[in-house]
């Protein structure tokens, strides 16, 4: 050891003082492994630079992303009855609910919320995959079906945004029984003539594809959402043949049918306000031309 190390650095360092360095300054895409800057990446929406791989998006930066000048109310959810089961594998169910909440600092795997897009009333719902996949037990399709009340007292639009692995299969029964009771809700929504639009992100999968995200008046998608119910692989070994490249993401289910949009997240804002009001006012724009019979 010299005196550079010895005495002068340290030296140097009392003076100067320490740099803290944050350890998440560069990201990685997964897609295709550049590594983008955390400001670039934020600023982007989450999107690389590189080849347009669309990262999972917080749902507090979603939800300001969505509303006029990023302003939202979020609702109070419904209290729910927690481990109704008491289910154990090789941790407590409660001990999971516990170590989810800590690491979102949310109740459960939604938000809801109210506000204005573009002028007019909507109300978003939004899972959090970080919340033990954004699984679906009693707490989120209890909140579903508050959104769903929301958005009929105040005549306003509405808005889900999954991002799931399906039912929480701590919950058994109870969390299948949340695909009939908010594909039910969304009939409610339907029958009042009101707005229903999803935006399937990655991943939407399991029982949240086969209840109330399929129902949307438009299916809009992320690009290269995972979409479906049950994974490639067991598909594969239940017909016992290859799929096909892409089976599952949403560029190949827009061109099979089972989605309507493919839309960039950056767009996406300004397509759901035009779609919204295209639905709420279909009038023309201009007066019809009046039809004349020939003589």
């Amino acid at each position: 050891m010299n005196w550079l190390t010895s005495y002068v650095r340290p030296k140097l360092q009392s003076l100067v003082g320490a740099k803290e360095i944050p350890d998440n300054l560069w990201e990685k895409c997964p897609s295709c492994g550049a590594m983008i800057y955390h400001r670039e990446l934020e600023q982007n929406f989450r999107i690389c630079p590189q080849c347009s791989h669309h990262m999972r998006l917080e749902p507090e930066k979603r939800l300001e992303m969505m509303f006029d000048n990023g302003t939202y109310t979020l609702i109070e959810l419904p209290e729910v009855k927690e481990d109704p089961l008491h289910f154990s594998d090789l941790k407590d169910y409660s001990d999971r609910l516990k170590d989810a909440r800590k690491k979102t600092k949310q109740k459960d795997a939604i938000l809801v919320a109210s506000g204005k897009m573009g002028g007019l009333n909507v109300v978003i719902g939004i899972l959090n995959f970080a919340f033990m996949g954004g699984s679906m037990g009693t707490a989120v399709g209890e909140s579903i079906i508050a959104a769903v009340e929301l958005a009929l007292l105040q005549d306003a639009a509405l808005i889900l945004i999954p991002a799931s692995g399906g039912a929480r299969m701590q919950e058994g029964i109870l969390s299948l029984m949340q695909m009939a009771r908010t594909t039910m809700a969304v009939r409610r929504l339907k029958e009042k003539g009101l707005p229903y639009f999803v935006i399937l992100t990655d991943p939407t999968m399991g029982g949240v594809s086969a209840s109330f995200a399929m129902l949307g008046d438009i299916a809009i998608a992320e690009p290269g959402a995972l979409i479906g119910f049950a994974g490639a692989r067991v598909i594969e070994q239940t017909i016992r043949a290859s799929l096909p490249e892409g089976f599952q993401k949403a560029e190949y289910l827009m061109e099979h049918g089972m989605v309507d949009m493919v839309v960039d997240r950056r767009k996406i804002r300004q397509t759901i306000i035009q779609l919204t009001d295209m639905l709420r006012n279909p009038h023309p724009a201009t007066a019809p031309i009046p039809f004349v019979p020939k003589n």
